[in-house]
């Protein structure tokens, strides 16, 4: 019989315990700040039925599309979290109270070219809050709380959330008679921290755009100052254009209701180059950095959307949303040694069983759980050493042994394996005693 070798897809991670570990608890945390914030769980298909899945893709989006046909269905898998969200809110409208606040962390998929850090299949971790015909500008300045919460829960203080209003960049091109460029220009500008000034300049050139316009773009978005100097400069420049005037207003207002929020200045900034390259941003966007480590790139982004389901429906529904791309922000912790994946297992304690009746091991450990400690028995028929070589193997820092002395003195002695010390207790006290003298945290 020939064997196959084992090996998986490009594009697809896959991790050591140690690592998940890790990656559970960060994802964890992310979702646990997600509901302190009153965000509702959702989970929708991997599979959708291609034409509702492809309302809208288009481009390159498209190409990277996995699909397929099952019978007579044409079948794609989803390539995020907002066209699903979108399906399901159209969907499930009468039974949806507004503003519908909803949380999904799920894997998507992309046929893109697998690359260091770029994945195939990863987790997105996204929110957004849809309203019903309107949705007030401050649930905008709200979403920076939960990013600022997000990662201060992770362990990090030197972070920017940096903010802009596509209104006022749409304002400025209009205002400047570039309104049928505006999209190339956002798609170009954009890319500024990664190509540079220069070559935003030869791009802009190359989509016909004039010096003089080009020229005043690029000192607007060298604008510089703190978060009011920044403010007073574009009310400065008294552009009479309707949606320049609305984008500064909102921006104005997001900045003050941040500030209610209690987002520290320093964790926050007016960036008039943030543009996001998505077409359905049509306000708010955002992009995070953790300053010390600007190689990974953003970290968190999205923005305000004016009709999510516009698609399938003639109900307007605007939004605004975020999104943290897990997969590739835990690759890069990792890469650059910021999380720490040495824990190579989740038990708090491992029980030992020392005798063939197993019923009081089992007890125990049963016990144990019920009072929220990761317990694990020993089941497998080997020798003391072993057994606590399995246990220092793991790292698991309490081991209790339990043979047939243990079971009729009813007394047991609960190992501390980094110390090496023995805490005697009863049976019926061993949750207590984990707990108060050996400080195990559930």
């Amino acid at each position: 019989m020939n064997k196959v070798q084992p090996r998986t897809l490009p594009g697809f991670m896959e991790l050591m315990p140690n690592e998940q570990i890790v990656f559970e608890q960060i994802k964890e945390k992310i979702e646990r700040t997600y509901r302190k914030f009153g965000f509702l769980p959702l989970d929708t298909p991997i599979l959708e039925l291609s034409e509702v899945l492809l309302a809208k893709a288009g481009g390159e989006t498209e190409k990277q599309i996995y699909r397929f046909e099952k019978g007579d269905t044409d079948i794609s898998m989803r390539f995020d979290l907002t066209v699903p969200l979108a399906k399901y809110v159209t969907q499930n409208y009468g039974n949806l109270s507004f503003p519908f606040r909803r949380y999904q962390i799920g894997k998507v998929y992309r046929g893109e070219r697998a690359q260091k850090g770029r994945y195939r299949e990863f987790y997105q971790c996204d929110i957004d809050i849809i309203g019903d015909g309107e949705l007030s500008i401050i649930n905008d300045a709200e979403l920076p709380s939960v990013i600022y919460n997000i990662f201060k829960e992770l362990g990090f203080d030197d972070f920017t959330i940096r903010i802009n209003n596509r209104k006022i960049l749409n304002g400025l091109f209009e205002y400047l008679g570039q309104k049928e460029n505006s999209a190339d220009i956002l798609r170009v500008i954009d890319k500024i921290d990664k190509i540079g000034k220069n070559a935003v300049i030869e791009e802009l050139e190359k989509i016909e755009v004039q010096k003089e316009s080009i020229q005043k773009i690029i000192n607007f978005m060298s604008i510089e100052g703190d978060t009011d100097q920044k403010i007073q400069q574009l009310e400065n420049m008294n552009i009479e254009n309707d949606v320049f005037k609305s984008g500064l207003e909102e921006l104005t207002q997001v900045v003050k209701y941040i500030r209610v929020f209690g987002i520290p200045e320093q964790n926050f900034k007016i960036d008039l180059t943030i543009a996001r390259g998505l077409d359905y941003y049509t306000g708010t966007v955002y992009e995070t950095f953790l300053n010390e480590y600007k190689e990974i790139g953003s970290v968190c982004s999205g923005g305000r959307y004016e009709n999510l389901a516009e698609f399938y429906t003639d109900k307007k529904l605007p939004g605004v949303g975020i999104s943290i791309g897990l997969t590739r922000l835990f690759y890069k912790l990792n890469e650059l040694n910021l999380i720490n994946t040495n824990k190579k297992s989740i038990s708090d304690v491992l029980i030992i069983p020392m005798l063939e009746d197993m019923k009081v091991p089992i007890e125990i450990a049963s016990n144990l759980r019920k009072e929220g400690i990761n317990t694990e028995i020993f089941l497998n028929d080997k020798k003391l050493k072993a057994k606590m070589k399995y246990a220092d193997k793991l790292e698991i820092p309490f081991v209790i042994i339990v043979g047939e002395d243990e079971v009729k003195s009813g007394i047991i002695k609960i190992k501390d394996m980094i110390t090496g010390n023995e805490k005697e207790c009863k049976i019926e006290n061993i949750a207590k005693t984990l707990l108060t003298s050996c400080n195990i945290r559930i």
